[in-house]
């Protein structure tokens, strides 16, 4: 199966409400539609995350955000592809608690990662975007131990590798660029 039959694969298993593992920048990620509650829920549940902390999301393109930023995703700084920076930003009126968790903003990414791009473009959205691993345990980089840990669990694993990242996206403050979170193994 080539690439793009692969990436098409995915995006209508994504569409359809389904939850998928790919590779991002620095590690394995388990996304779904951000607008399809039962997606959501089902990859918090996989996860065993505490819904309260919300989820970040990740966009091949700013106009992919816009919907759920306060404001759109214009001041959204340019993405670096070997340092991934996640943005914590206002989250725009009826962003759902299942999403932004217990804040009232939201997490977001521009992605660089041609897999994770490739995704969001031809499902032309946003998507939920959470690191492959259960909470409170290590990330994954290695797609042998991702698909003993999910293989079954999700509806697809979208092949590639992870991008040159050592670890998952360092957090900051959209504004003042206060570091939330250095980037985590």
């Amino acid at each position: 199966m080539t690439a793009n039959v692969q990436i098409a694969r995915a995006a209508d298993l994504l569409l359809g409400g389904g939850v998928v593992a790919y590779p991002t920048e620095g590690v394995f990620g388990l996304g779904c539609m951000p607008d399809d509650p039962d997606a959501v829920s089902r990859l918090l549940v996989l996860k065993r995350r505490d819904p309260r902390k919300g989820l970040i999301l990740i966009a091949a393109a700013r106009d992919q955000l816009d919907e759920w930023l306060a404001g759109g995703a214009g001041l959204l700084p340019d993405p670096e592809p070997e340092r991934p920076v996640t943005w914590i930003a206002p989250a725009a009126d009826g962003v759902p608690r299942l999403i932004r968790g217990e804040h009232e903003s939201i997490a977001v990414r521009l992605t660089t990662h041609p897999v994770a791009a490739a995704l969001c473009d031809v499902v032309d959205s946003a998507l939920v975007s959470t690191s492959a691993n259960y909470a409170g345990q290590r990330t994954v980089r290695n797609r042998y131990v991702l698909r003993r840990k999910f293989g079954a669990a999700v509806d697809c694993i979208v092949p590639g590798d992870c991008g040159t990242a050592a670890r998952a996206s360092e957090i900051r403050a959209l504004g003042s660029g206060i570091v939330l979170r250095a980037g985590t193994a």
